[in-house]
């Protein structure tokens, strides 16, 4: 019997996000990346097993986001401009880490980050922003073009990591607001969805309460 309210939607998550004075090179190659970087598994809770592995960890220039995916069998389908659809990470992000707040305010993005379909043989990672969903107020507009993004991808699936410089994160201040809400939203062809606390039944696209705490500390 399928649980109506899943384990996760129980619990308030924090937990630190690791520093790096040096963060990893944008590339494609992920042996760079440590355990300490590593997001929490928090599927468990639910008897959910990943199928993927994400890390993420930052410094005073901005965020950096990593993924590997596995045991594909369907080629991969990424469109930006439906960048919702067929394989794609999403990366929710809040500087205020305002837990109560059910709407977005100007402090909280989404981002996108697809394997492939940018360039003109659609075999090009693309990196994205996109307006959350009944949002307050808006974040500013992303200028994408700073966004580092590499993939590598072979037949039974890819790696794919990126970099978000601090010019890109509305009021990203680690100093004065070390606490940020933080979300990712993994969706995967073969797979289906992973994601850090809740699905698409609790509005997570909406709703940043829904999202973790992470806090940037050394």
């Amino acid at each position: 019997m399928t649980a109506l309210i899943p384990n996760r939607f129980l619990f308030d998550f924090e937990f630190p996000l690791s520093y790096r004075s040096s963060l990893p090179a944008i590339g494609g190659d992920l042996s760079d990346w440590t355990e300490r970087d590593l997001l929490p598994t928090l599927g468990e809770l639910d008897g959910k097993e990943d199928f993927a592995t994400l890390w993420a960890c930052w410094n005073e220039t901005g965020l950096s986001v990593a993924c590997r995916v596995k045991g594909k069998s369907k080629p991969l389908k990424c469109d930006p401009k439906s960048f919702w659809t067929g394989d794609n990470l999403r990366l929710c992000t809040d500087m205020r880490d305002a837990r109560t707040n059910k709407r977005a305010t100007r402090y909280c993005q989404q981002f996108f980050f697809l394997p492939t379909g940018g360039g003109r043989k659609k075999d090009e990672p693309v990196a994205g922003g996109s307006r959350i969903k009944r949002a307050r107020e808006d974040a500013p507009p992303v200028p994408v073009e700073k966004i580092e993004i590499a993939s590598r991808v072979t037949r039974a699936g890819y790696t794919l990591e990126a970099h978000i410089p601090a010019s890109c994160l509305a009021g990203f201040d680690p100093i004065e607001h070390p606490r940020i809400g933080l979300y990712y939203m993994l969706e995967d062809r073969d797979h289906g969805q992973q994601y850090l606390t809740v699905g698409d039944d609790f509005y997570w696209y909406v709703d940043p309460s829904t999202w973790a705490t992470a806090v940037l500390a050394r």
